[in-house]
């Protein structure tokens, strides 16, 4: 269903656009669907996604370029952040930041203290202090996120494909199984 909104690889290899590319476009592994090509790109598609708030997309293709990762895979999975997630994420991330870099976090904050960062914007020095002391600790958890998320991602693709290959295995001894005893049952009666 999703197929046909996307460009075909074709496409994509004859753009005059990504033309500078050149033969590392062509390269299998950024288009079939295999465990270890689907497990980088999605553990590049999560990276991003987690790491940087914009051109998430851009930044996981030019990775599973380098990387050769499935790219679609990793542009999808980018998809982990999105309008819906950015709040709880980067709260989490501000969170885990400031604990692992020791930075005291208020409980709550009461309508003044929400406040308080706008009306510190009269200067640029007071802006960009505000700034810091946010973005470090957002950073280094956003950085941490990221990182475990990618991880997690890759063994846990990993783990899933395997899973469903030893199924798909078993299923197949299974079915095998039975068929033959069937034919034994069938050789059998007509003796």
């Amino acid at each position: 269903m999703l197929e046909r909104f996307l460009p075909t690889r074709d496409a994509i290899t004859q753009s005059r656009l990504l033309r500078w590319l050149g033969p590392r476009i062509h390269d299998p592994l950024l288009w079939h669907v295999n465990r270890r090509s689907v497990a980088r790109g999605v553990a590049m598609g999560v990276f991003f996604g987690l790491m940087i708030p914009v051109a998430q997309i851009p930044a996981a293709a030019i990775a599973s370029l380098l990387l050769r990762g499935n790219l679609w895979i990793a542009a999808v999975s980018t998809l982990v952040s999105n309008p819906l997630t950015y709040g709880p994420l980067y709260y989490f991330a501000y969170r885990l930041g400031a604990g692992v870099i020791g930075v005291h976090t208020p409980a709550e904050l009461t309508p003044g203290e929400v406040e308080q960062p706008f009306r510190l914007m009269d200067s640029f020095a007071q802006a960009w202090a505000w700034l810091t002391g946010i973005g470090q600790p957002l950073l280094m958890g956003m950085l941490i996120m990221a990182i475990t998320g990618s991880v997690v991602a890759y063994l846990g693709t990993q783990l899933v494909w395997r899973l469903r290959v030893t199924a798909k295995w078993r299923k197949l001894r299974r079915e095998r199984r039975l068929r033959a005893a069937a034919a034994r049952q069938r050789a059998i009666g007509s003796a």
